[in-house]
């Protein structure tokens, strides 16, 4: 605990030399799937022919987890293997009838991307649970939200769901081909899973991170300084929460602190964008191919 409250002092330096401080404030309103005034109404499934939702029963929290996997067009004739990206709140990521306020619209990204001759990776999308969501995507106790349960889920995307991912398809299962993604309470643990465990994850997509749950993130942060190769990429919405904003400055100032290399460090304010699927959807291209998840052809 000592060495703990040492680094945060020093991180807390770190801030007051540029001016800013950590946000441990919390937003208006607690991390739901998505802020939005659009009603959840009851559509049509628009998750394309090349997703599928796995028969195998996968359980965190005595709960049943959907686990939602794209598959690139040409996976059945290929013979390659891919890239593989595992993202937080499955609900959201491909199918407008079980969205909350609106999908990624992923498979129709990376549909079109590959219709252009990219080589587009598999996603792996895994369903949250519900009223647990908070707890289970934080690593971090929080005195007004209760118990964290984010070390515990981690570990069961590596230990349950990847190695199953891994047997089942053609992946590329090393560290260098693997990355872990989310939004808002998802992005938080995104950005926990690639600090916790880099030898699984060397790429990290992460939209709106809830950084403001708890100021221990800024502490494991400093404590466990990534490898140099390690990609991060973080978007948010100038229209959110401050918590939101400045938690990603705050962020990715650490990171330049500890000298983690600008060309594997993005840092995407987005005017006006709001903390919803829309926002998230529309940095889907850009981050999927910063991150070298998509492989473009540029002949």
């Amino acid at each position: 605990m000592a060495r703990l409250r040492l680094v945060f002092g020093s991180v807390g330096l770190l801030f007051s030399l540029v001016g800013c401080q950590p946000d441990t404030q919390e937003p208006k309103a607690v991390d739901k799937e998505a802020s939005s005034d659009q009603e959840v109404k009851a559509v049509e499934s628009t998750k394309a022919p090349n997703v599928q939702v796995l028969a195998e029963r996968f359980v965190f929290g005595g709960q049943h987890r959907r686990v939602w996997v794209y598959l690139p067009p040409d996976y059945e004739v290929s013979g390659q293997r891919y890239s593989v990206l595992y993202l937080q709140d499955g609900q959201n990521l491909f199918d407008a009838a079980t969205s909350f306020a609106g999908e990624w619209e992923v498979d129709e990204t990376l549909n079109r991307l590959a219709a252009r001759g990219a080589k587009v990776p598999i996603v792996v999308g895994i369903d949250h649970g519900g009223d647990s969501r908070t707890n289970e995507l934080s690593p971090w106790t929080n005195q007004q939200y209760g118990p964290a349960r984010g070390e515990a889920y981690l570990n069961f995307i590596i230990d349950d769901v990847k190695p199953y991912i891994d047997t089942h398809f053609r992946t590329l299962p090393d560290v260098a081909n693997t990355a872990i993604g989310g939004s808002s309470m998802g992005g938080l643990l995104s950005h926990y899973g690639i600090v916790a465990r880099p030898d699984v994850f060397s790429k990290a997509l992460i939209f709106s991170p809830s950084f403001w749950y708890s100021s221990e993130v800024y502490v494991f942060t400093e404590a466990n300084p990534l490898p140099a190769a390690h990609r991060l990429y973080y978007a948010v919405g100038e229209g959110e929460d401050r918590g939101m904003v400045n938690g990603v400055a705050n962020m990715a100032l650490l990171l330049r602190a500890q000298q983690h290399p600008e060309a594997h460090l993005k840092e995407v304010a987005v005017e006006g964008a709001q903390h919803n699927e829309a926002f998230w959807r529309s940095q889907l291209n850009e981050a999927l191919i910063w991150l070298e998840m998509v492989e473009e052809n540029n002949e």
